[in-house]
């Protein structure tokens, strides 16, 4: 199949809510990651969504540039040249962006789109996610109504969070953040839904306890049922029909039966990104520590070319992290829901 575009995105959102699952949205910040996450999902069969942070971005254009745009750039247009290989539908996405790099992440991805469909070539990017959560309540759902407006002229779904997910990734921490705080309220949740609901499709990442980094099962605590809270009273307060289309940040020990109960109050997009780095991670150094001596040139050797050639541990990298990844699409219940050519 291919990267989707906005109908075909909208039609992933709707079958993973009917059907009462989510999709694995991967961060990549590297050809190797990307390829990885186009493997699992096609060895899950489940359609899903690649996602790059600024971080990523910066990193993918490599030291000598250090640019987040041209980063996200071309790791969407890698992705997309890779994604008709492979027989899954395919969401691109950037993860997110603060404040104050609106200016300069978010809305140069957004005029990129909107050159291309000028030209009649296909968006840049699916959706994007601005992340407020550090402003109060109306400064963010203005300024998410702003953005709103721009994704709305491109065919692009915006995704915002209401209060706050707790830990460090990617350079931002948050680990200091007031307890009550990490859960959103079913006034806010009510309010993103009045305002942004009225003017196009969003997403919500809505918070309930969830934290980032790096916790041992059982070490997270959540209450999912503020999800379904706040869902009733979106319900109540807009019609028995209205439903948010939730995001779930920060899921890295999380109990496989909380994850489950947040798909019954409408989590529809999961974010990976803890895991896979691991995931990623862990071959290559099961391969250096095994292959030392292959790896280096010591005491006058010359060290062994099959053993050191990038190839050789990035395919197992890779590999890895792609099983990990069609595990997140079990665990998250997408396994063989790919639309494939149906949609």
């Amino acid at each position: 199949m291919a990267v989707v575009n906005y109908q075909q995105y909208c039609q992933m959102l709707d079958n993973a809510s009917k059907n009462k699952f989510a999709y694995p949205a991967i961060n990549v910040s590297s050809s190797e990651t990307a390829n990885a996450a186009l493997l699992g999902f096609k060895k899950a069969n489940s359609d899903g969504i690649i996602q790059v942070s600024t971080g990523g971005g910066k990193f993918a254009s490599g030291a000598g540039v250090g640019d987040m745009v041209q980063g996200a750039i071309a790791l969407a247009d890698y992705v997309r040249t890779l994604a008709a290989n492979y027989d899954v539908n395919i969401a691109l996405h950037t993860d997110h962006c603060h404040p104050q790099y609106v200016d300069s992440f978010m809305k140069p991805l957004i005029a990129e789109t909107a050159k291309r469909r000028a030209a009649g070539l296909p968006n840049l990017f699916n959706s994007h996610m601005f992340d407020g959560s550090e402003l109060s309540l109306a400064d963010n759902i203005a300024q998410s109504k702003e953005l709103m407006a721009l994704c709305v002229e491109n065919e692009i779904i915006l995704e915002i969070e209401t209060g706050v997910v707790g830990g460090e990734e990617d350079g931002h921490d948050t680990s200091d953040v007031p307890a009550d705080k990490l859960y959103t309220s079913p006034e806010e949740m009510v309010e993103a839904a009045k305002e942004l609901g009225a003017m196009g499709r969003f997403m919500l990442a809505a918070t309930f306890g969830n934290v980032h980094g790096v916790y041992k099962p059982g070490n997270v605590k959540l209450k999912p049922t503020i999800l379904r809270d706040g869902q009733a009273a979106v319900a109540e307060a807009l019609g028995a029909d209205t439903r948010l289309d939730l995001v779930f940040h920060g899921g890295s020990g999380s109990e496989l039966h909380e994850i489950h109960e947040t798909l019954d109050y409408g989590v529809v997009k999961m974010n990976i990104d803890t895991d896979t780095q691991y995931a990623f991670s862990r071959p290559v150094v099961d391969h250096v520590l095994k292959n030392y001596d292959g790896m280096l040139k010591i005491e006058g050797e010359v060290g062994n070319k099959k053993i050191y050639d990038p190839r050789a541990w990035g395919k197992k990298a890779e590999e890895a992290m792609a099983d990990r990844i069609a595990q997140a699409c079990r665990d998250l219940r997408s396994e063989g829901t790919s639309l494939g050519r149906n949609i």
